[in-house]
């Protein structure tokens, strides 16, 4: 019987698609540990703390191209809708990607300013260049993933890992520092474009239209306020740690979170990304709804809670020998930092369950209190050092476990 149960849960649609995502985030991470040791080895922690801070712009601007709203509402639009929709989204895509070059270069100076760090200026401005390239294939990259044909998803992933890290390496390695990291963003970006346009057929009209757009932006703009909030959690570590301490402390903050929750989080991604379609499939049927969340959350216990107890009472080995003992110090931030990833996988599928039901407001309110909470922790904690920061993380992420458990068990309730 239990083997029954065990062969159920690992040959269905749900598994298959995190089975296609994990061997991506595996090939990413197996190409990006290569890089991490490569970095560590050639990179201080003050250079670490200036691509800490290029990566933090980025994610704050990546949010404001609606990316992820957008993509959202094309996988849950119904037929109909769906071409229209579709149109719209290409339009809209070319309108927020151009205004964020534009807004991303102008933010550059006082960004270095803040951070006393003027080499950071022009680094900034090329990373942009990426958005240019987003609404060639964002359109299609969403239309794959509602057909819950992940395993493209998982191609352009591992294809773009693989060429990113690459070039990383062989820029580092000619002493081109944080350029390395920016180039290799900007030039692996067209994987995507080549990939989903010989995997979909959908292609845009010539004629501008922007018909649906009050339903896009109505969707997109709760999505885009819970991603904005969920990218200040994740960076505002970043930017305390970078301007209370120092940049050498950032760096090895950011090291920590590099090396240690770079695995766990990578898998988080995998399951977190294979599930919004899988439940957005059976939104109209209570009981396949039901029988989907649940069995998505054990199948997430079952594979995050031993790889990050493995990861993070390994850490004390794995540290000096393969990054070298130079990051020493980092191995108590690292290890708390993994264990991090547990809660954090059950909130963000939670979240996944609340927008595919259209309680998307309800994930939007809840983050706007987490996030007050966190920031005002978390700025009392600095005073302790980047060990007390990494602590408050943690701790934080088990508090947004009882939301996870209310809100589960609200949303059935109000569905019966």
């Amino acid at each position: 019987m239990i083997s029954l149960k065990l062969k159920q849960r690992f040959t269905g649609q749900f598994t298959r698609n995190i089975g296609w995502l994990g061997i991506a985030e595996l090939v990413n991470r197996i190409f990006r540990l290569g890089t991490t040791v490569t970095l560590a080895r050639l990179f201080d922690p003050h250079d670490y703390g200036l691509v800490a801070i290029i990566y933090t712009v980025h994610s704050f601007a990546d949010v404001f191209s609606l990316r992820a709203g957008i993509g959202a509402k094309i996988i849950q639009a119904e037929e109909p809708q769906l071409e229209s929709i579709c149109q719209t989204a290409y339009w809209l895509n070319w309108l927020f990607c151009i205004a964020l070059v534009i807004v991303q270069c102008l933010l550059a100076y006082p960004v270095a300013l803040f951070y006393e760090e003027r080499q950071l200026i022009f680094p900034i401005c090329v990373l942009s260049l990426m958005y240019l390239m987003f609404p060639i294939f964002m359109v299609q990259s969403a239309l794959v993933q509602r057909e819950n044909r992940l395993k493209i998803i998982a191609i352009c992933t591992a294809t773009q890992s693989i060429i990113s890290n690459l070039i990383i390496v062989c820029l580092a390695l000619l002493g081109c520092g944080v350029w390395a990291v920016v180039w290799a963003m900007v030039l692996s970006t067209p994987v995507w474009i080549f990939i989903t346009y010989r995997n979909h057929s959908w292609r845009p009209s010539k004629a501008f239209t922007i018909e649906q757009w009050r339903d896009i932006t109505s969707f997109g703009s709760s999505m885009l306020g819970i991603e904005l909030l969920d990218k200040i959690r994740l960076n505002l570590d970043y930017l305390i740690v970078g301007r209370f301490l120092s940049i050498e402390a950032l760096g090895i903050y950011f090291f920590a979170f590099s090396a240690g929750l770079g695995i766990s989080q990578n898998v988080v991604n995998a399951i977190i990304s294979a599930l919004f379609p899988y439940l957005c499939e059976v939104r109209d049927n209570l009981k396949k709804l039901r029988e989907r969340c649940f069995s998505s959350f054990k199948t997430i216990a079952m594979i995050i809670v031993p790889l990050v107890l493995l990861q993070s009472s390994l850490a004390p080995l794995y540290v000096p020998i393969v990054f070298g003992s130079k990051w020493n110090s980092a191995i108590p931030i690292l290890m708390i930092i993994c264990l991090s990833a547990i809660p954090l996988a059950f909130t963000l599928a939670t979240y996944q369950l609340l927008n595919s039901v259209g309680k998307i407001k309800l994930t939007l309110q809840w983050n706007i209190i987490y996030t007050i909470v966190f920031a005002s922790t978390l700025l009392l904690a600095v005073r302790g050092g980047v060990l007390s920061v990494a602590i408050t993380v943690l701790v934080c992420q088990i508090l947004t476990l009882l939301f996870s458990t209310w809100a589960t068990q609200n949303t059935f309730k109000a569905l019966d």
